[in-house]
């Protein structure tokens, strides 16, 4: 979810009809974290339900940053929870109004918040098609990274990432590899994140270590609410 002055849509898609623990012992072939990256739940109210009888089979990687190019301040909490000042910044005069939203945000630490249920719809993809499938917020999962266009990502936000994805995958499975992709991917032209810095070879290469699904196990995911 990559902002852009002057570039943003509805996450929910209302442009067409419808809304739209951890194991310190992993082995990460060299990347072994020091800390585990903490979890912490602050419930959205930028959500609604899926469609009935819909599988979630996709995951959807986004980057973010408010205002751009900044990280570790409260305003990507802030616009989630709708309670972003416009005042705090003039960027944010553009997006305030915006009711958006993901499953997970990844800081630049490898710390988790979850924003909205699994089994609900996030408003993360906006106007999108994977596979020929129109409103991929209704089958997939969103996850944001706290970045941009022009810092490459932290060991730690690729090593949760996985570990969030794993955990993900053992309760849905048909996410496999090639069900993870990016916002850039499933609405091509319009956005581009998470962009040129992130490493999708890498993160291909951690989930197929064994010692990921070890690592990510014990986080306490709210599927249901």
């Amino acid at each position: 979810m990559w902002f852009l002055p002057g570039s943003h849509h509805d996450p929910q898609g209302r442009d067409r009809a419808g809304a739209q623990g951890a194991d310190s012992g992993s082995r990460f072939r060299g990347e072994r974290p020091l800390t585990v990256p903490a979890f912490r739940y602050c419930p959205s109210p930028h959500h609604n339900a899926r469609p009935d009888a819909v599988a979630i089979d996709l995951v959807v990687v986004h980057a973010i940053s408010l205002p751009p190019g900044e990280f570790g301040g409260p305003h990507v909490e802030a616009l989630f929870m709708g309670k972003l000042d416009p005042s705090a910044h003039p960027f944010f005069q553009e997006i305030a109004t915006l009711k958006v939203s993901a499953h997970f945000v990844i800081q630049r630490s490898g710390d988790v918040t979850q924003y909205v249920p699994v089994q609900r719809r996030a408003w993360h993809a906006g106007l999108s098609v994977w596979e020929g499938r129109e409103g991929c917020n209704d089958f997939s999962i969103g996850i944001e990274l706290e970045g941009d266009a022009k810092t490459p990502f932290e060991d730690t936000q690729y090593s949760t990432l996985a570990g969030l994805i794993s955990q993900l995958q053992g309760r849905y499975p048909a996410l496999g590899v090639d069900r993870i992709v990016g916002h850039e991917h499933v609405a091509p032209g319009r956005k581009w994140d998470p962009g040129p810095m992130f490493d999708w070879s890498r993160l291909r290469m951690l989930l197929g270590e064994p010692g990921v699904s070890a690592r990510s196990c014990d986080w306490p995911l709210i599927w249901e609410k």
